[in-house]
């Protein structure tokens, strides 16, 4: 699974980087060195424009937004559903009930500098569990992580019409087996889309039987995974130092 990763930049850089026509933030997000579910965090989106539906979009412009990461689907009854939802399996994605039409029509792209997982080690806790020892697993070339995602937009039935808050963005990322070199540590991890694919995986008109071939986990030898502290584990903790390798010598084996 995918359950922290790391967002550190800036708002004007993603949209260099990610060819965005348009910023669609209240305002810019901090730095965020270990992003948890429910945060909010930046996505990159393609919209029909005002007035066009997703099946005849034509010209759609694609957007920098801030979605919170937790999917909360139309039909959900509030948003706490979101809390569990954070992650998509691509095996299922296409016809699970909670991501098919997001899958159909919303998908994003969600930028990181790379993302956690926890190794079970041979020491345990108090409580007899195994000692797990935090990775951070990022690009070895130093670039940004697009990884797939599927985004929701759920309107709250307890706000008023007028509410600017009573639509609620949010978002999933997609999960495949890891790859050799990185099955060790975890045996899930973020699907990726390759800059060439960007515009085929965000187009909501693209053909539905398509879209997997789009999905490729990354390349052997693309990504590089170190150990890092525990602090990590505690999601009140942030800061840069968060990706720094730990020594060996304080290394949980």
């Amino acid at each position: 699974m995918c359950g922290r990763y790391a967002s550190s930049r800036r708002a004007e850089d993603l949209v260099e980087e990610f060819d965005v026509d348009a910023l669609r933030i209240a305002a810019p997000l901090e730095p965020d060195y270990n992003v948890a579910p429910t945060k909010d965090v930046y996505a990159v989106v393609e919209r029909p424009p005002s007035g066009q539906v997703a099946e005849r979009a034509e010209g759609a412009e694609r957007q920098l937004r801030v979605v919170r990461w937790g999917l909360v689907p139309s039909w959900a009854k509030d948003v706490s559903i979101g809390n569990r939802m954070i992650n998509a399996r691509m095996e299922t994605v296409a016809e699970k009930p909670a991501y098919k039409r997001a899958f159909a029509k919303r998908r994003c792209l969600l930028p990181a500098d790379g993302y956690f997982e926890w190794y079970p080690t041979q020491q345990t806790t108090k409580a007899g569990k195994p000692l797990k020892q935090p990775f951070f697993i990022r690009p070895r070339d130093g670039g940004s992580l697009a990884m797939a995602g599927l985004y929701e937009i759920w309107r709250d039935p307890a706000r008023a019409e007028d509410d600017p808050d009573r639509f609620v963005w949010s978002c999933t990322v997609i999960t495949t087996d890891a790859e050799d070199e990185l099955g060790h540590i975890h045996d899930r991890m973020p699907l990726m889309v390759e800059p060439d694919r960007w515009s085929a995986w965000l187009d909501p008109t693209a053909a539905q039987d398509s879209l997997l071939d789009l999905l490729v986990p990354a390349a052997p030898g693309a990504l590089e995974a170190y150990p890092v502290s525990r602090e990590v584990s505690n999601v009140r903790n942030n800061g840069a130092h968060l990706l720094d390798p730990l020594p060996l010598e304080e290394v949980v084996e």
